[in-house]
């Protein structure tokens, strides 16, 4: 089978933007993960993808902005929140490389519900703060819904230079045009494209994070072996489509 490339700018693929919004203040921290105690935590007709034989789990803080459906508006207020997600990396029965979602809180209520109902995604609803001072950003998340509620995160980092040439791992943790998901009895896809990123190094400088091991995961040991920044970029999704050819699992699979 074929896979397809880690491509940081690739044209886009699909016509028509069912969801556009934008991202802003993003720090990426990531972890090595065994690929082989991730694979069961998959959509069925993906597995883990990896480089160099390791798969990461990935800790993501920022700010969505401007949340709304095609080419219209964003949704006011409704629309702009915080958010953190736990997420893994994914190639399905086609080569599509992906992210899949463990957890994704939100400081939403509206947006939360929305996402859980049409897509599955496994949304949760937080009190949040993201907070910018200089080149500091914190940010915070205590859980609401659903359970278990008080599960908690706050991460605090710097912000440093300019990436000129991201490496191989720099770029396979952010390279990613698309998630994965389980949703009406099957695997989606659904493809992504924004702008190449503008990526800057950083540095933790607190971290207290329960919504990995929340997301079924062990807890991280030690420093994260990738910290990235980015001041953001806009975003478009388009139509979801069946990760398998099949459009579903193969016998026994959920």
């Amino acid at each position: 089978m074929h896979i397809e490339p880690v491509d940081c700018s690739p044209r886009q693929a699909f016509s028509w933007a069912v969801l556009r919004q934008r991202w802003e203040d993003l720090t990426f921290l990531h972890w090595a993960v065994d690929p082989a105690l991730v694979a069961p935590l998959l959509p069925a007709g993906t597995r883990p993808d990896t480089l160099d034989g390791v798969s990461y789990v990935g800790l993501i803080g920022f700010r969505m902005v401007g949340l709304g459906l095609g080419r219209g508006p964003g949704v006011p207020y409704f629309g702009t929140f915080a958010e953190t997600n736990v997420r893994l990396y994914s190639v399905d029965d086609t080569g599509r490389r992906a992210v899949v979602f463990r957890s994704l809180d939100a400081s939403r209520l509206v947006p939360v519900l929305v996402a859980r109902v049409t897509l599955r995604l496994p949304y949760l609803w937080s009190s949040m703060r993201l907070d910018r001072d200089g080149d500091l950003r914190t940010y915070r998340c205590r859980r609401r819904w659903p359970g278990p509620a008080g599960t908690t995160s706050r991460m605090v980092v710097r912000v440093g230079e300019r990436i000129d040439d991201p490496t191989p791992l720099e770029h396979f943790v952010t390279a990613r045009w698309g998630l994965h998901t389980r949703g009406y009895g099957r695997t989606l896809h659904l493809p992504n494209w924004h702008p190449r990123w503008p990526l800057h190094r950083a540095e933790v400088l607190h971290l207290d994070d329960e919504l990995v091991a929340a997301a079924g995961l062990p807890a991280p040991v030690g420093p994260p072996v990738s910290v990235l920044y980015s001041p953001g970029v806009g975003v478009v999704f388009g139509t979801p489509v069946a990760a398998r050819p099949d459009g579903a699992g193969p016998p026994g699979t959920q």
